[in-house]
């Protein structure tokens, strides 16, 4: 059976940064043979988190009337998650904190019902993240990473890797970098071709043309 992957834009813009970012990635997963499926959080009308608890009994949101069911059904099925945001005032962008949010009832389900999310590969499940931000602030994805470890945590995914890719501000910037659409293509296909995730997540941080690996 193919390797489930989700890709999750959660850009204002279609074919902004983030997005073209995350089709490369998908791009590598299926040529590394995975089954890609692919969602704008822009597409969707998903309202905030109430905080009404009721999930804490359910594991699920009780609240059923936007398309966040859609979404939460998607999360628990699939083996891979690409998530990809921009950096907005040094955080993901809007549309992702509120989807995050909503997974409230994951967390629940993972930490107050101890209800396990079943993965078809022997590896466990796994994240990885891509961000873009547009200037050279060397802390523009601390707010990144530690939002998408806990998402991922709660997801009962382990954070496999990372590509962040600051000074692209302009609209579709990111096709005229040298290295950044190729990094993506290869992130995505060690998604599907890693049986488990590393220690520590791999982390590939681009400022202009310099890159960081960690």
């Amino acid at each position: 059976m193919a390797t489930r992957v989700l890709g999750i834009s959660s850009s204002p813009r279609h074919d902004g940064n983030s997005d073209l970012l995350l089709r490369s990635a998908l791009d590598g997963v299926a040529a590394a043979g995975g089954h890609v499926e692919y969602m704008h959080l822009d597409d969707l009308t998903i309202g905030h988190c109430r905080a009404c608890d009721a999930c804490w009994k359910t594991g699920r949101c009780r609240w059923e009337d936007d398309d966040y069911p859609q979404l939460y059904r998607r999360l628990v099925d699939v083996d891979r998650l690409i998530f990809a945001t921009p950096v907005h005032f040094l955080a993901v962008s809007s549309a992702a904190k509120i989807a995050i949010d909503r997974c409230q009832c994951l967390w629940a389900r993972t930490y107050i019902l101890k209800q396990s999310i079943p993965s078809t590969l022997p590896g466990g499940r796994l994240g990885m993240v891509i961000s873009t931000g547009g200037s050279r602030n060397t802390r523009m994805f601390d707010c990144v990473r530690l939002t998408m470890q806990y998402f991922f945590d709660a997801l009962q995914m382990k954070h496999a890797s990372s590509l962040f890719v600051n000074c692209v501000d302009d609209r579709g910037a990111i096709r005229n970098h040298p290295t950044a659409l190729a990094e993506a293509y290869r992130l995505g296909g060690l998604l599907v071709t890693t049986d488990c995730a590393p220690c520590s997540p791999l982390e590939v941080e681009l400022y202009g043309t310099e890159k960081i690996t960690r």
